[in-house]
């Protein structure tokens, strides 16, 4: 668990104050950072760090934070990391508002961090018009994303600046493009978002969706490149580096699709995991955070008729990857950043 390490050394590196506020931010249901936090609180604890600790968990406000609080008391999900019924002094609270401002008191938080939420924009600049994903759009489409990604980064490094004590640090994972070119969806094999739009494409073409409908299903979405996260921190004059913060480092980091891992293991094409098997365990995870995007672009249209268009959807995607799976796998390409409040 690297984004782990990385935070227990930022906490032994940051002034100590008598609360120790750690907030995660673009949190979700809590279950991608909640093994890292019990490790971390655990470590805290088992060096006699008996500090009062507030967990200040954001995201928008539809998330789903009843499921967050009964994750963390352990009445749902696995209660062995169920770190608030686990430790004693830790405070867990909800923010219903989006990272893209400032949500929390001046000077007021230890540690921030973030996983996989940061390639969300604050907003879609225009619909891409033959695509859905930045990724794979024209050079207009592609200009004006990119705009609006720099100007959310930078209201992103804003708040947190305020928000953060002075040598306060902020960590972050998110989905970027690599030194290779490498992002979620393209590491080599097939390309998911441009497999998102064939399948999009064709719906509109056998006129099952309209051309309004074909239109919207744009991703709000921006995978930034290293250049582009490290830009703000680079230029002196920049009001990033003028609110005091600082990089302290910036990798990327590639790892494997567990399910392709799976089915590799499995022995692959002709293996012990047919085909469709693994079909049917890779399509749900590119539904769990997909799905919104094609289901808003048909809002209008009765649920019943929204969950058949889209149900099909996927299952053809699901049919394609078991005529022949090879290069269908979901690899995370992160980029993983350190940064300090220096003043």
């Amino acid at each position: 668990n690297d984004a782990g390490v990385m935070v227990i050394d930022a906490l032994a590196q940051i002034p100590r104050t008598d609360t120790l506020r750690i907030a995660d931010y673009g949190a979700a249901d809590g279950g991608t950072s909640r093994e890292m936090w019990d490790m971390v609180i655990g470590q805290l604890r088992a060096n006699n760090n008996q500090s009062q600790i507030e967990m200040l968990y954001t995201d928008l406000a539809s998330n789903d934070f009843s499921t967050l609080f009964r994750m963390m008391q352990g009445m749902q999900g696995d209660p062995s990391y169920a770190y608030q019924s686990r430790y004693e002094n830790v405070f867990v609270h909800g923010c219903g508002t989006g990272f893209h401002r400032q949500l929390m008191a001046d000077a007021s938080v230890n540690l921030g961090f973030s996983a996989t939420a940061m390639h969300y924009m604050s907003m879609k600049p225009m619909e891409i018009p033959e695509h859905v994903h930045a990724t794979g759009a024209d050079l207009k489409s592609k200009v004006a994303y990119a705009q609006q990604a720099a100007l959310d980064w930078e209201n992103i490094l804003l708040a947190r600046a305020a928000e953060l004590i002075p040598g306060g640090r902020f960590i972050c994972l998110n989905f970027g493009i690599d030194e290779k070119g490498q992002y979620l969806g393209n590491t080599g094999g097939q390309h998911m978002f441009d497999h998102f739009h064939k399948f999009w494409l064709a719906l509109f073409k056998d006129n099952i969706i309209t051309a309004n409908e074909y239109q919207r299903a744009s991703f709000a979405q921006y995978y930034r490149t290293i250049d582009e996260f490290c830009a703000p921190f680079k230029d002196p004059e920049s009001a990033v580096s003028k609110a005091g913060l600082m990089l302290r480092s910036c990798s990327s980091k590639l790892t494997k699709c567990p399910y392709e891992a799976a089915f590799l293991d499995a022995g692959g094409i002709g293996g012990k995991m047919s085909n469709m098997d693994y079909a049917n365990n890779l399509i749900p995870t590119l539904r769990s955070w997909s799905e919104t995007v094609f289901r808003t672009a048909l809002d209008g249209r009765n649920v019943d008729e929204i969950d058949q268009i889209v149900g099909g959807f996927y299952n053809t995607y699901r049919d394609t990857v078991a005529a022949d799976p090879r290069g269908h796998a979901m690899d995370y390409v992160h980029i993983i950043l350190d940064i300090e409040k220096t003043a």
